[in-house]
């Protein structure tokens, strides 16, 4: 995915965070790694992890605690993570990760904002070769930060790639930040190793990342951007992945 992707992807959270939409998602994350293990994120790193990127698009504490709380609860959701693929307009193609407690609901709303997009469902697995898993961690590069020997520190940790970015910001100049990207299966090493290093992540997350991504003209973006967006607004929707570059 590449910067257009990322700067898409930020007015959108902004937008749900207006609408209130971003922290029910946020929050069926959090729960289901409370579940999962403890509800103490000391004890927890996937927790951990779920609550650092909750904190980075400003959820209020008790909106966290709430949802941790809700994994204890004796009417606790059986929420479930699942994951649909799809090929769209243009040689687009999709992963789309679900977090629900109603797999009916949430495969049909899925295959109906496929369909009304010029999109189709495809079989679990079609896509296996065509992306990778991989660990990304994103932090804001402080101005002392030596980007490339902080490179050499993270190799043994399975660092793969370093970029430097920038974030836009919805009021002021843009944020400086820098993304590592790691193996699927270093994802507890480099956020140890991050940590030790006293970086403050900002967002630990893994994502589908094409191996072959394709461009798109801008109204052919437009087109595929409505599918995006609709899949995304659906409340069970986590994560949409492109091969859009």
């Amino acid at each position: 995915m590449g910067r257009a992707f990322e700067y898409r992807k930020a007015a959108k959270m902004k937008r749900w965070g207006a609408m209130s939409k971003v922290f029910p998602k946020l929050g069926k994350i959090i729960t289901m790694a409370a579940k999962a293990g403890s509800p103490d994120p000391d004890m927890n790193p996937r927790l951990r992890t779920a609550i650092i990127n909750a904190k980075a698009q400003n959820m209020p504490k008790h909106n966290i605690e709430a949802a941790i709380a809700r994994a204890s609860g004796k009417d606790a959701a059986d929420i479930k993570e699942m994951h649909y693929e799809a090929k769209g307009p243009y040689g687009t193609q999709f992963i789309i990760e679900c977090a629900t407690d109603n797999g009916t609901r949430t495969v049909a709303n899925v295959k109906a904002a496929l369909v009304r997009n010029k999109a189709e469902m495809l079989t679990s697995g079609s896509l296996n070769f065509m992306f990778t898993q991989k660990s990304v961690f994103t932090f804001d590069k402080k101005e002392d930060m030596d980007v490339e020997e902080l490179e050499l520190e993270l190799i043994d940790a399975g660092l793969e790639e370093i970029e430097e970015d920038v974030e836009p910001q919805e009021h002021g100049d843009d944020k400086a930040i820098v993304r590592v990207f790691g193996e699927f299966s270093a994802f507890g090493d480099l956020s140890k190793a991050l940590e030790e290093m006293g970086i403050e992540i900002t967002k630990a997350e893994t994502q589908y990342i094409a191996n072959t991504p394709i461009d798109l003209s801008d109204e052919q973006m437009e087109e595929v951007d409505v599918l995006i967006d609709r899949l995304e607004d659906d409340e069970d929707v986590q994560a949409v992945y492109t091969n859009i570059n």
